[in-house]
C-alpha cells in the first residue's frame, strides 16, 4: 500500500498523512475544520487535529480543499469501450481485457474509487485491480447479463428455470456479486421498451438462487409495470426505472430495494457523444425517456427512495461519467446526489461502514476538490476541480 510507484521504484512510504483536511460528511452534510488523516494498509488509520511528524509516511497538504469519500458508481459496463456492440464482439479475449483496463483507469482518474459492472466483467478484471495488474477502482463484477431469448444486447441467453438456475450458479460459484436480468426492453435493445422479460417463475427461480448464494439480483427495467413487477418479485435494485408511477414508489418503500438510473448515457445520445446507430426517431424516444427519467428521479428524491449513482455509458460517452452530477442537480438537493454516489452506492455494493465514508477503519478511499460541492455541483461535474486522489490507501493523484 502507498503512495503508487512504477515497477522497481524505491520502497513507498508504509502511510499517507492528509494536512489540514476539511472532510464533508455524507451522512450529516457538515464540512468540519481542519484535520488530519493518516491512512495505512488501505484503511484510515487516524483522524485528529494531531500535528505530529508520522514515521516512514508521505505528507500532502490539503489546504483550501474539500476531502470526500471516493466516489462510486452503481452501473458502469467496463469492458464496452467502443459504442459498437458490433465491434466488441469482434475483439480478442486479451485485446478487450486491455481496453477495459484502460476503462477502469480512467474511471479511478475521475474519482470513483469503487464501481459495480452491470453486465461483461468478470472476476478476472477484479483480481488484477486487487493484485494491482490493473489500476482502477474496486470492482464489484457480476459476470454476463442474463436475457430470454428476443431480449437485450450482448447478453448470455437462457430459457427456463433450469437454464437459469444452471447459469447463476456457476457465475455465483465463480465469485459474481451479483447478478442482471433484463425483465423489458430497453432503449437498444430489440425488445419493446414496453415488453416484459423472462416468466415470473424465472424471476423467482433468480431471487431464490442469489438468497442462496448470499447474493443479489438487479434488474434492467423501464415502464413502472416492470418495475413493480420486478420488486414484488424480490429484485434488489431497478436499473433505469425511467417510467416509475406512484405504485413503483410504494413498493421501493416497502421492499427496501435500490433504485439506480442512470440519465448520463441518455445524455451521451442526445448530446452526441455517442448514438448506438439510433435513426431520429429512435433518438426523440431517447429524448421523451431522459426527460421522464428526471422526473421519475424527483420522484423518487421526494419519496425518500434510496437512490445509488449509476451511468451506464459506453464507448465515447464514459467521458462524461461524471455529468451524471450535473444532471441529477436538476432534481435532486447537491447533498443527495453527493449521497447517492458515496453511502448509498456503498450499501448496494454491501461496503457500509467501509466504503462511502471517511473515518477511522474505513478503505482509505478518497478525493478532494478545489470549492464546495453542497454550493456549486460543477465542482464535481467536470472533474476539473479533482486534485487529490487516494484509492485503496494509494494517492494516484496529488496536488
Amino acid at each position: 500500500m502507498g503512495v503508487r510507484r512504477e515497477p522497481g521504484a524505491a520502497k513507498a512510504p508504509s502511510a499517507i498523512v492528509l494536512r489540514d483536511a476539511r472532510i464533508l460528511d455524507p451522512e450529516t452534510g457538515d464540512v468540519g475544520t481542519p484535520r488530519t488523516i493518516v491512512t495505512r494498509g488501505g484503511l484510515v488509520e487516524e483522524i485528529s487535529v494531531s500535528t505530529r511528524t508520522v514515521p516512514d509516511s508521505a505528507e500532502i497538504s490539503l489546504a483550501g480543499l474539500t476531502v470526500l469519500p471516493g466516489l462510486i458508481d452503481a452501473h458502469v459496463h467496463v469492458t464496452q469501450a467502443s459504442g459498437d456492440f458490433g465491434e466488441i464482439l469482434s475483439w480478442t479475449p486479451s485485446y478487450h481485457a486491455a481496453r477495459s483496463a484502460l476503462v477502469m483507469h480512467e474511471m479511478l482518474l475521475r474519482g470513483f474509487t469503487m464501481v459495480r459492472d452491470m453486465g461483461g466483467a468478470d472476476m478476472g478484471l477484479a483480481r488484477a485491480v486487487e493484485e494491482r495488474l490493473v489500476t482502477g477502482p474496486r470492482l464489484k463484477a457480476g459476470g454476463p447479463i442474463f436475457a430470454p431469448t428476443g431480449g437485450h444486447v450482448l447478453t448470455r441467453v437462457c430459457d427456463g428455470e433450469v437454464e437459469l438456475r444452471r447459469a447463476l450458479r456457476a457465475e455465483f460459484r465463480d465469485g459474481a456479486d451479483h447478478a442482471k436480468l433484463t425483465l423489458s426492453g430497453g432503449v437498444v435493445s430489440k425488445m419493446r421498451i414496453e415488453a416484459l422479460g423472462f416468466s415470473d417463475a424465472e424471476v423467482l427461480a433468480a431471487v431464490d438462487e442469489a438468497h442462496l448464494a448470499h447474493r443479489y439480483i438487479a434488474a434492467h427495467v423501464y415502464t413502472a409495470q416492470a418495475v413493480s413487477r420486478a420488486l414484488r418479485l424480490g429484485v434488489r435494485t431497478i436499473e433505469h426505472g425511467n417510467l416509475l408511477d406512484d405504485e413503483c414508489l410504494e413498493l421501493f418503500r416497502e421492499t427496501g430495494a435500490y433504485y439506480v438510473p442512470t440519465l448520463a448515457t441518455y445524455w451521451a445520445i442526445l448530446s452526441g457523444r455517442t448514438g448506438h446507430g439510433l435513426d431520429a426517431s429512435k433518438r426523440a424516444a431517447v429524448e421523451d425517456i431522459f426527460e421522464r427519467g428526471l422526473e421519475s428521479v424527483s420522484r423518487a428524491a421526494a419519496a425518500g427512495v434510496k437512490i445509488g449513482y449509476g451511468t451506464d455509458l459506453h464507448g465515447e460517452g464514459l467521458a462524461i461519467q461524471l455529468e451524471e452530477f450535473a444532471l441529477r442537480a436538476r432534481v435532486q438537493e447537491p447533498l443527495d446526489v453527493i449521497r447517492s454516489a458515496t453511502l448509498v452506492g456503498a450499501e448496494i455494493v454491501a461496503e457500509e461502514g467501509r466504503a462511502g465514508i471517511i473515518r477511522e477503519g474505513a478503505r482509505a478511499d478518497l478525493i478532494a476538490v478545489d470549492g464546495d460541492p453542497l454550493a456549486d455541483m460543477g465542482v464535481l461535474d467536470g472533474g476539473d476541480s479533482l486534485r487529490l486522489i487516494v484509492a485503496d490507501g494509494d494517492v494516484v493523484k496529488a496536488p
